[in-house]
């Protein structure tokens, strides 16, 4: 039970994940999240770093879905920017949109990363699909309420996670 809550990967931030990385585990597509993954929760546009960060994994073939609990004026506004499909009010951790980001993706489970800064949603999510999980750290203490609320659960699973030596 444990282990659905159990990432891949955990690293400080997407720039610490590398394309050759993907191109290793053979990565086809990502289903990435937005607000605290990609950028902070406010922020409205894709700084440069991150333009280049999905470039570098464009160049490796590798596609993108946008999958957001958020509005779809918010995830609109974002994946257009970024020139990538994407699902919006996911209801994460179901598994509909995530099957649904497979199905855009042309992926399968095996070939097929969540990426995401919850656990609760991102990689529960992924796990139960049999994705690649990579969770990132947040990048702002900026939430909406109930994230917050849920990052007291969170804190205390990574807690758990690192004392059995799964993460």
């Amino acid at each position: 039970m444990l282990k659905l809550f159990c990432p891949n990967m955990y690293v400080s931030s997407i720039y610490s994940i590398h394309p050759e990385d993907l191109v290793n585990k053979n990565i086809k597509g990502i289903i990435i999240d937005l607000d605290n993954t990609l950028v902070p929760w406010d922020e409205k546009e894709p700084n440069e770093n991150l333009m280049d960060w999905f470039e570098s994994i464009f160049d490796k073939g590798i596609k993108f879905c946008m999958v957001s609990n958020n509005k779809e004026h918010r995830v609109k506004l974002f994946a257009d920017s970024l020139s990538i499909p994407y699902i919006f009010d996911a209801v994460k951790p179901r598994k509909k949109a995530f099957l649904r980001g497979i199905k855009i993706l042309g992926t399968n489970p095996s070939n097929t990363a969540v990426i995401g800064d919850q656990i609760l949603t991102d990689i529960l999510g992924g796990n139960r699909m049999g994705a690649f999980t990579i969770l990132v750290k947040p990048m702002s203490s900026q939430e909406f309420w109930w994230t917050r609320l849920m990052r007291k659960i969170e804190k205390n699973i990574i807690s758990i996670l690192i004392k059995k030596g799964l993460l």
